[in-house]
């Protein structure tokens, strides 16, 4: 049986998209490396954007401890002079982000704002556009925001424990598979991906290589963090284009179904 027509599938992030994560997932970053560097570095958003901008480090626990063995290598000690426990280091990023409690949010998750609104998808859906996730955030904590703070029923979830970190596309194919799946549809609609990430848009590229039959763009927002100063916002925005992306908003609700149409012609 031949399925519906999809004009074109759109492919959300999550972090700084679909929600703020500079006072819960940074803020973690910046107490883990400060707790692993005993107290002496605490990074700053700033900084935590240029390890970012290297488009390798999608993975705020290899972040965070990127982040301690380069302030050990800047204070003349090599990596082997300072091993770290990787397991203590993760188990500690998750009781600030996630909370203390086994059976309940408890952390730094429960304080993010939103950024969209469920009626977006909505209105994604009426115009004919499905649309899906590939986070690199656990399945737990993608299902809190979508399921239980935006209130989307059984969304296409590809998370951190589905596929391998971006840039890799694995787990964007695998979004895309089970959204075509789940329609019955299979006319290799053009698809967007939405990110706020150098990595994010890396990622749209390497699937365009190895895929090409597929139209494939790569969409940028801007994350809330750098809203409040327009060097920062210039800055970040260029960094983004110059990884691939074909525009960069400021709001992931400014992708309009129109915007969509225009940009996948």
């Amino acid at each position: 049986m031949m399925g519906a027509k999809i004009s074109a599938i759109v492919i959300f992030d999550i972090d700084g998209v679909i929600r703020d994560v500079s006072g819960s997932y940074r803020r973690a970053i910046a107490d883990t490396v400060e707790a692993f560097t005993e107290g002496a570095y605490r990074p700053s958003q700033d900084d935590i954007d240029r390890l970012k901008s290297e488009g390798c480090w999608n993975n705020d626990w290899h972040a965070s401890q990127e982040l301690v063995y380069r302030y050990f290598e800047q204070c003349g000690q090599a990596r082997g002079d300072r091993p770290l426990d990787y397991d203590a280091l993760v188990a500690f990023f998750q009781s600030r982000y996630r909370g203390t409690d086994p059976n309940t949010m408890n952390g730094y998750i429960c304080q993010e704002p939103l950024l969209v609104s469920n009626g977006y998808f909505d209105r994604l859906t009426d115009a004919g556009m499905s649309w899906g996730f590939f986070s690199g955030a656990m399945r737990a904590e993608a299902a809190y925001i979508l399921e239980g703070a935006l209130k989307l029923k059984q969304p296409v979830v590809v998370a951190m424990e589905d596929a391998p970190s971006k840039p890799d596309p694995t787990g964007l194919f695998d979004a895309i598979a089970r959204i075509e799946e789940r329609h019955n549809c299979h006319n290799n609609a053009p698809v967007i991906y939405v990110g706020d990430t150098v990595a994010d848009l890396y990622t749209v590229g390497k699937a365009q290589q190895e895929r090409p039959q597929r139209t494939w763009v790569g969409v940028g927002v801007l994350p809330p963090h750098v809203h409040h100063n327009l060097e920062r916002q210039a800055a970040y925005s260029e960094n983004l284009k110059n990884a691939g992306a074909a525009i960069v908003l400021d709001n992931v609700e400014q992708l309009t179904p129109e915007v969509i149409g225009e940009i996948v012609d």
